[in-house]
Parts: structure tokens; sequence; C-alpha cells
């Protein structure tokens, strides 16, 4: 595809002794939100955290807009990548539970040293997408619920404007009705042609979310397509994952 914001091709990565990725390929379009699935142990983690470049790719290459970022063609450091304007929202979210809901944002504003340095109009929109950020502004970060902590490392992901965004399970472990507000505020993100590549678990969050799919299986991708098509076709669903789509509406 010409219009990949992000392209992993024959991508392994070692993890020790482990060898992890066996050769990954796929694409990211710009603009769309790809799906990244997969049984447990697939490697879905492994290659976000590799495109991130926290574990480096031992083979093949990284390509961000047409640029190696990770592996045998140019390799930069995590630091260097965010820069270009990648965010990752680790499973773990990755928030300092010590610090309130306001100390968190201003740290991930790079480019803020206080919080009157953030744009009052992006503030305002991610208090729009998760409202529970404006009511908890200044409670410890620790003391939200599962479902706060995770709109909380989205809107980290957020607050300044981002290329792509890497997002690793966001679902997991939240109640369906929390579940549905996040489907919600992600949805509203795909409109502003926010790019994503998302690992989920929820298959129902998946068919409301991808417009792309690849799914993975011991450290391969093993199919690449629509994720519309994915979802109308059962047999397929469960040849690739073992379950169907329609059995978690």
């Amino acid at each position: 595809m010409t219009d990949a914001l992000l392209h992993l091709e024959g991508v392994h990565t070692h993890i020790g002794a482990y060898h992890i990725l066996h050769g990954v390929d796929f694409e990211v379009p710009a603009n769309q939100v790809t799906m990244l699935l997969g049984r447990n142990g697939a490697g879905k983690t492994t290659t976000l955290r590799t495109v991130m470049g926290l574990w480096a790719a031992s083979k093949g290459s990284v390509y961000f807009d047409g640029r190696p970022i990770g592996g045998e063609k140019g390799r930069l450091g995590t630091p260097d990548i965010s820069q270009l304007g990648i965010a990752y929202v680790p499973e773990s979210m990755g928030i300092f539970s010590d610090l309130s809901v306001r100390e968190n944002l201003l740290l991930a504003a790079r480019r803020a040293r206080s919080i009157d340095d953030i744009d009052t109009r992006r503030l305002e929109w991610l208090f729009g997408l998760f409202p529970a950020i404006r009511k908890f502004w200044l409670y410890p970060a620790g003391k939200l619920s599962g479902g706060q902590k995770q709109m909380l490392a989205i809107c980290r992901a957020m607050v300044e404007p981002r290329r792509l965004l890497l997002i690793d399970e966001p679902s997991k472990g939240l109640a369906p009705a929390i579940v549905q507000n996040l489907v919600a505020a992600l949805r509203e993100l795909k409109a502003t042609q926010t790019t994503v590549l998302l690992v989920e678990q929820n298959f129902a969050m998946a068919k409301a979310l991808g417009d792309r799919v690849a799914v993975m299986d011991d450290g391969r991708v093993v199919h690449r397509g629509s994720m519309a098509e994915l979802a109308d076709d059962e047999a397929l669903q469960h040849k690739l994952l073992g379950l169907s789509l329609g059995a978690h509406q």
C-alpha cells in the first residue's frame, strides 16, 4: 500500500535466547485503525514494543513514513521514535500512581513546562472524550478505577498531536459498560483521522473500530485484510482465532 504510515518487513525479534517474531510483515495505512489480533503468546505485544524500539529487531526492517526506524536498514532509540510522533500505550498503562491526573498529563506533554503551556482546546477535547479526566483532575492516579486509569493512559498518549498511536489491549479487565465508553471515545478519535495500531482481545470492539486487520500466530502474520471481511466470515475466524466474533457481541 502506498498510503502506509507504518510498514514492517520481515521483522525478527529475539528476547534473550528466545526467538519471538519470525519474519513479521504488515502495513498500517495512514488515517485508519489497524487491528492486530491473535491468540495469547502470538507476538502482538512484542510487535508493538519492537516498533517502539523497546526491543530491537534482529532482522528485517521497520519503516515509519518511509523512513527506517528499526532493524537492518536503520535503528533509532525509543526517545527518537517518540519524537517522530509515535506514542505507545502499554497493557500495563504506564501511568505514575503517586502523581495526580494533572501531573501525569503534564509529564506526557514534552513541550510544556506548566499545565498552561498545553493547548487549551486540546485539553477540552480530551475532557470531552474522557469526562472522568476532568472530574479527577487533582486525584492521585493510583486511586482511579481500572477504566479511569486506562482513559488516563490514552490521554497521556494524545495530550500532544501524534501521528501514530500504538495501543495494547485497552479493554482488558474492564467492565462491559466501561468498554462501551472506551469504544465511543476511540471511535471519535478515529473520526479525526488519527492512525492507530490496536491490539485487542475484545472482538466486538475490534469489529466496531477496525478498518484493517493483521492476525498473528506463533510470531508470524498469518492473515491480512479488511476487518469487515473478517467479521463477516465465521469460518475464517475459527480458523485463525479459534472462535467467532459473533460469540462476543
